[in-house]
């Protein structure tokens, strides 16, 4: 397998995608208080006219992380407006000045020198890494800060390699590079159920807190006999995109593995959504982000139906090769940032400017 995401965390939450019940009066820029029958994708869907919740739970991490398909009656939920601002009256990016400023008067230029940390990461992921993009990408921009944060003030280096599977196998056993932004963390708590690739991800890399925590959706045609699949069994027999990188063990702990199952794994996202709407594939999976945009730039929101019963949640981090002597030091560096970035707010500013920025930059 290769890419920057194998593995996945197969931690199966039900109805989180669920069609609108009583979620009818919210609006973007405010704050929701939820009621019975709400889900994250009916309060989306009201409020944004999507099921994409990724920016509300984005917004809201550390009120639903734990159980995002139980949303408790009475929670109070920010709905960030449609650029990504918690507020009508916030700023994007404003956090992030405000903390780098913190950063250059407080860095101390007669530091004892260490060698710069090798980070790799590869193109193509818009809007998460990429040469093209400002900074490399929302994770490159969350690495490289977080190595500045924290009284870290870490050196680094970074590079582009596009062979994603180089990373796991050559580069980072052998350490050329130390870390590779980003991959998903699989359930290794249950290794007799993972194949091959994610088992050598629980056994041979050290895993960063998360940079990032994904939903991951499942669509079929309209008229697909999966279309009303309420159970992760319910898929048996089906033919499964996910492009070329992207992880399977999420689907691996539910029972979805070959020959249960047929998995097709071209190049690109796009190409899983082309092959959908042709019938070439009976279930297109991926993160919720990327297939709502697949399937509007295709103009196909119309032939396709998101389950909503039924999503896997997955974690994105740096990982870094045991074998590395330097292992346990990097990841608590980069920890020590992240955990900052969090408590500061610098993490959602981060994410939200990189989010509008690349939004704006499709219109």
């Amino acid at each position: 397998m290769t890419k920057r995401q194998m593995g996945g965390v197969g931690a199966a939450f039900g109805l989180v995608l669920g069609l609108p019940v009583a979620a009818m009066a919210q609006e973007a820029c405010t704050t929701y208080t939820v009621k019975e029958g709400d889900s994250l994708g009916s309060i989306a869907q009201a409020a944004y006219g999507s099921y994409n919740y990724q920016m509300i739970f984005n917004a809201n991490r550390e009120a639903i992380a734990s159980n995002p398909s139980d949303l408790p009656v009475g929670l109070q939920l920010v709905l960030p407006c449609e650029d990504g601002r918690l507020t009508a009256g916030s700023e994007l990016s404003s956090v992030i000045s405000a903390e780098t400023a913190k950063q250059a008067e407080t860095s101390d230029p007669n530091r004892p020198y260490s060698p710069p940390i090798k980070l790799v990461t590869g193109n193509d992921w818009k809007p998460f890494t990429d040469e093209s993009l400002p900074g490399g990408g929302i994770y490159v921009q969350m690495t490289v800060t977080a190595l500045n944060r924290a009284g870290n003030a870490s050196a680094h280096k970074i590079s582009f390699v596009d062979d994603w599977d180089a990373h796991i196998q050559a580069l980072l056993p052998s350490n050329a590079f130390d870390m590779s932004i980003a991959w998903s963390k699989p359930d290794c708590s249950k290794l007799d159920m993972l194949g091959e690739f994610a088992v050598k991800m629980c056994t041979e890399f050290e895993f960063s807190l998360p940079l990032y925590e994904v939903a991951y959706s499942y669509n079929t045609l309209v008229d697909s006999k999966y279309a009303g699949a309420r159970a992760f069994s319910d898929y048996l027999g089906a033919t499964i995109c996910r492009p070329e990188g992207w992880p399977i063990s999420d689907l691996e702990v539910e029972g979805l593995a070959e020959p249960t199952v047929t998995f097709v794994r071209p190049k690109t996202p796009m190409e899983c959504a082309e092959m959908l709407l042709a019938g070439e594939v009976d279930l297109y999976s991926l993160e919720i982000e990327t297939t709502t945009a697949n399937f509007e730039a295709l103009d196909a929101t119309d032939k396709v139906e998101l389950n909503p019963a039924l999503a896997t949640f997955n974690t994105h981090h740096l990982v870094i090769a045991k074998s590395n002597p330097h292992a346990k030091e990097y990841i608590e560096i980069v920890n020590r940032g992240l955990q900052e970035m969090r408590e500061s707010g610098e993490w959602y500013d981060i994410v939200a400017t990189g989010l509008s920025a690349h939004n704006t930059s499709k219109e």
